[in-house]
């Protein structure tokens, strides 16, 4: 009896913590078996308790070239998404022009739309227009879709700004770019940063749009999915494990530098 009213009082935070390692076990079995020795080409199945991996991660042909190409299109469609989306996102906020209620619509289109719709259409065009598939074609995609999700962060953040402070700005003479540098583009910067990160996340793990207009090209996601055909090397596993380490780290030095401003503040 007494375990069922700490249950009960204690439900939404065993259910939350239920979740979360639910998500959270795929990223320990990738982890777990970045450790095996597998007999076979399958890394499917424990054998063997092995760092060999972890010693040479680049020692598949083509990983570590496929790993470096998918960063470079994915740091280059952030920066693209990211500038063309927050002057998107100002701009459908700030300002009053014709179509404007159409462009805010058409901005959902790419979330809404099935992936293979869009990938389709853009090969099309890219076939239409004589264009050479590959590094090129592959970042103008990736900057398409992108640019939705980050509109959509930024223009979040722009709406509940409060326009008195650049109000304030102004009567204390400073100049329109005085006035964003100082006072709109700090109070913007969370909702900038979280459309940049979201738009990283999605160019790097992109495979149905990258699969139709890559041409010969082979990202990451690409080389696992033609591995896994094959086999699954160990590598693969390591590679994923680092960048989910990784990802856990950047978040925790986020959580520690908000938390040291709020007590600076304090």
């Amino acid at each position: 009896m007494a375990f069922v009213n700490w249950l009960k009082r204690h439900l939404v935070v065993v259910a939350g913590l239920f979740t979360l390692g639910f998500l959270l076990l795929p990223n320990v079995v990738v982890t777990v078996f970045s450790f095996n020795q597998p007999k076979g080409r399958f890394n499917y199945e424990w054998q063997e308790f092995s760092t060999a991996a972890w010693t040479d991660p680049c020692g598949v042909a083509d990983l570590c070239g496929s790993l470096s190409l998918s960063l470079q299109i994915a740091l280059w469609a952030t920066l693209g998404a990211t500038v063309l989306g927050a002057m998107i996102a100002f701009a459908l906020v700030r300002y009053r022009f014709r179509a404007r209620g159409a462009v805010n619509s058409l901005i959902f289109l790419p979330m809404a739309m099935p992936e293979v719709v869009m990938a389709a259409s853009l090969l099309t065009l890219f076939l239409n227009m004589g264009v050479q598939l590959g590094f090129w074609t592959i970042l103008i995609a990736h900057i398409m879709f992108c640019l939705s999700f980050v509109v959509t962060a930024v223009k979040a953040r722009v709406m509940s700004m409060d326009p008195r402070l650049e109000e304030a700005a102004r009567d204390l003479y400073a100049g329109p770019f005085q006035t964003f540098v100082r006072v709109t583009l700090p109070i913007a910067a969370p909702g900038i940063a979280a459309g940049a990160l979201l738009a990283f996340a999605l160019s790097f793990d992109d495979f149905i749009i990258t699969n139709f207009n890559a041409g010969s090209t082979v990202t990451f996601p690409m080389f696992v999915w033609g591995s896994a055909q094959r086999g699954t090397p160990v590598q693969i596993n390591v590679i994923g494990t680092a960048m989910f380490v990784v990802a856990v780290l950047f978040v925790l030095a986020s959580m520690a530098i908000g938390s040291r401003r709020k007590r600076q503040k304090a």
